[in-house]
C-alpha cells in the first residue's frame, strides 16, 4: 500500500465523528486539538465526550448515524460498535467524496491514524498502513524520549527567526545557509545550554 503522507489543516472545517465511547473519544480528542469544528452523533457518549459537549466544545447528536449528518463534513471517523454501520458510513463518505476512517477496519480506510509525537508546532508522524500500530506506538515512545518538550520553544523561535530573515533583502544562498545552521544539532545544543544559564542566572 501506498500512501501519500500530509498534515491536514482542520482548523474551522465541520469533521464528524460517528461514535463517543472509548473508540471514539480520543479521536474526537484529537480533532479538538487540530481546532476542528466537532460533530459528535452516537446515541451515548463517555463522560468526557458529555462535558466537551455541555462546554459547547463538539455538536452531539444523541442519535444514531443519518446519511444528513455527512452534509458538509471535511472527513468523518466512523467509530461505533457495529462493524454493519462503520460499513454504511464508509460507503455513503466514498459516495459523496469524503474521506473517511473507519476504525480498526484497514479496509474501510480513506487514511490512518498515526502514531503522533507533538511538541508543540513540531510533530512527527508514524505510520504502518495500518499493519502494526504497536510498532508504531513503541517508536513513538522512543521518539518521545529523544525528542524532548524543549523542542516546541526551539520550533517555535526558529519560525520567528525564519520570518525576521525572509523579510530581509539578502541573498537567498545566504538565507537557506543561515537557516540551515539554525536548525542544527549545535545550535539546538548551544540554546539548551543558553537556557540554562539563564535559569540558574534568575534562580
Amino acid at each position: 500500500m501506498s500512501l501519500f503522507p500530509i498534515f491536514l489543516k482542520l482548523d474551522g472545517r465541520r469533521c464528524l465523528v460517528v461514535g463517543a465511547g472509548k473508540v471514539g473519544e480520543p479521536k474526537i480528542e484529537s480533532l479538538l486539538a487540530a481546532h476542528a469544528e466537532v460533530i459528535v452523533v452516537a446515541p451515548q457518549a463517555t463522560p468526557s465526550v458529555e462535558a466537551w459537549a455541555d462546554a459547547g466544545v463538539v455538536t452531539w447528536h444523541r442519535r444514531s448515524f443519518e446519511h444528513s449528518d455527512l452534509d458538509g463534513a471535511a472527513l468523518v471517523i466512523a467509530a461505533t460498535s457495529s462493524e454493519e454501520v462503520n460499513e454504511t458510513i464508509f460507503a455513503e463518505a466514498q459516495r459523496r467524496g469524503i474521506l473517511c476512517n473507519s476504525v480498526d477496519d484497514p479496509q474501510h480506510c480513506d487514511f490512518f491514524y498515526p502514531a503522533v509525537v507533538r511538541r508543540g508546532d513540531f510533530q512527527i508522524a508514524i505510520s504502518t498502513a495500518g499493519h502494526s500500530p504497536a510498532l508504531a506506538q513503541r517508536l513513538r515512545t522512543e521518539l518521545e524520549r529523544q525528542f524532548g518538550p524543549e523542542y516546541a520553544d526551539w520550533v517555535s523561535e526558529l519560525g520567528r527567526v525564519r520570518q525576521k530573515l525572509f523579510a530581509l533583502d539578502i541573498d537567498p544562498e545566504e538565507r537557506r545557509q543561515k537557516l540551515n545552521e539554525l536548525a542544527s544539532q549545535e545550535a539546538f545544543h548551544a540554546a539548551q545550554l543558553s537556557e540554562r544559564i539563564y535559569e540558574r542566572t534568575e534562580a
